[in-house]
């Protein structure tokens, strides 16, 4: 039986959903009004490295996954943190190489590029708390911790813009946001630990104080048990013997004297501490003992922390994770590119407006993965995690589809009779959406059980997709089939893979 009680995950993914949505209703806003206060001169600088800063969480959502999955198998904090130090000094090192390079290639201001690339350091140590407490199974405070740092990047960037400060006090008002949220993250995650140890400490007390005073009733009954069985004989004999010498002898005067039981020298002695041995108080004063070092141990391991640091808590792990994200993210976008290669500018924006139903699909049940990747972690309920958590992906996608082709008649009140054609195609769009959310729940289940090779798998989609769309799409309904199919098969093979994979060790047992 869990000894900690946790809330269910209906309401964990409730947390973890809000979270995420303040977070990104921050982020909307953010571009809205810079959109509004820096002109259309402005923003474009501004929008493009948004962007930049969106690339740089690829690493660190990649660190987040590999320290939760990590700290879920027994590693120690202290050695989660010190992994976020060092890829951190990586990215920081990758980040100064990369802004001259950025500047000339989107050309922007140095300053500015600068500012949207320091991000990147304190998003990958954000991520690295958030891993400890996903790892933690604590969804409140990383839901906490979510939002927080969305308002923390925004609020700053949002106040320098209103007094009219350009994109780059904006960007570095970013980092700096981040950074606080990142210290505030790093503060939760260590006061829970601090929590959870005195809860254990406490908890041992009363286990240890509760199995001793249950041992000392249990010994004190079987040793006055014992006792008694042995001295009842010894008594009986005892008076059968004298009562025969003094009726022989003719000394009945001195039956009071002698009436008394006389302990046999056979007779067993208990001493303080000492269990006496029989045959069923011995088993079931061993059977407390046992319990109780079951019940002691169950705790500790329910929501102590662990000590043992695990060998593979190295930078390579997360790299390997990082290719897998930045694999899922570049199939995510790789349409967005293409359209304007193959179509026409008003075509390339009917597709781009019904993107808005794909991202719509693919964010809404982020939240899953999240809650469920802990379970997918652990090698003894990998499998059934998995599967759980694609089967949850797939309802929610179904719901999704079915919202987007009812609600598809909305679509040109609020765009504009000019995105008519693409009204009957959203469903499609939303369809793409909810086969790249299963596909995001196959890529955390892959990284949870450690089997990253499967990014070659999406990788080896991507370039399917992009080689067939520039070969044969010219239309937006052909363009986004495309993307769907090739989303969909991709998706089938990286999950069966995965969920082979998870199955393994279970095979062998």
């Amino acid at each position: 039986m869990s000894v900690v009680r946790r809330p269910p995950v209906v309401a964990d993914l409730t947390l973890v959903t809000a979270g995420a949505m303040t977070a990104n209703v921050a982020g909307y806003l953010l571009q809205l009004l810079a959109g509004r206060w820096l002109g259309v001169g402005g923003y474009s600088e501004f929008a493009s490295l948004l962007a930049v800063q969106l690339l740089c969480a690829v690493p660190a959502l990649a660190l987040q996954n590999v320290v939760a999955r990590e700290r879920v198998r027994g590693a120690d904090t202290a050695a989660l943190r010190g992994l976020q130090w060092r890829c951190a000094a990586m990215v920081a090192a990758v980040a100064v190489v990369l802004v001259p390079v950025v500047t000339v290639a989107l050309d922007v201001g140095v300053l500015a590029c600068a500012g949207a690339l320091a991000a990147a350091p304190a998003l990958v140590l954000l991520s690295g708390e958030q891993g400890i407490l996903q790892g933690n199974r604590r969804f409140r405070e990383l839901a906490i911790v979510l939002g927080a740092a969305g308002i923390a990047r925004v609020t700053p960037a949002l106040a320098l813009l209103a007094m009219g400060a350009g994109a780059a006090p904006a960007l570095w008002a970013t980092a700096l946001g981040l950074s606080g949220a990142a210290l505030f993250a790093r503060t939760l995650a260590s006061r829970d630990a601090a929590d959870a140890r005195h809860a254990v400490e406490g908890q041992s007390r009363d286990n240890g104080r509760h199995a001793v005073e249950g041992q000392s009733r249990e010994n004190g009954r079987h040793a006055v048990e014992g006792q008694s069985r042995e001295n009842a004989p010894h008594t009986v004999e005892g008076q059968s013997h004298e009562n025969a010498r003094q009726a022989v002898e003719g000394r009945s005067h001195i039956e009071g004297e002698h009436g008394a039981p006389v302990p046999s020298e056979s007779a067993p002695t208990t001493r303080p501490g000492e269990v006496t041995q029989h045959e069923t108080g011995g088993a079931r004063a061993d059977g407390t003992r046992r319990s109780t070092t079951r019940h002691t141990a169950a705790v500790a391991d329910a929501a102590a922390e662990p000590t043992r640091a695990d060998h593979r808590t190295g930078v390579l792990p997360v790299l390997r994770a990082a290719q897998l994200q930045a694999a899922l993210m570049a199939l995510s976008s790789a349409d967005l590119i293409v359209v304007r290669m193959v179509l026409e500018d008003e075509d390339a924006s009917r597709y781009a407006l019904g993107a808005i139903a794909t991202k719509i699909a693919f964010w809404l049940p982020a939240a899953v993965g999240v809650v469920l990747y802990p379970r997918m972690a652990q090698p003894a309920h990998s499998a059934r995690a998995i599967r759980d958590a694609l089967a949850v992906l797939s309802g929610i996608g179904v719901l999704a589809v079915a919202g987007a082709a009812l609600a598809a008649p909305l679509a040109p009140l609020f765009a504009g009779r000019d995105y008519a054609p693409i009204q009957g195609l959203l469903w499609l769009f939303a369809l793409h959406g909810a086969v790249l959310a299963v596909l995001q729940g196959a890529v955390l289940s892959a990284i949870a059980v450690d089997r990253t090779a499967t990014a070659a798998l999406a990788w080896l989609g991507l370039a399917v997709e992009v080689a067939l769309m520039i070969a044969f799409a010219r239309t937006v309904p052909t363009l986004i089939v495309t993307a769907v199919s090739v989303a969909t098969v991709t998706t089938v093979i990286v999950a069966g893979t995965v969920l082979r994979a998870a199955e393994k060790p279970h095979l062998t047992t």
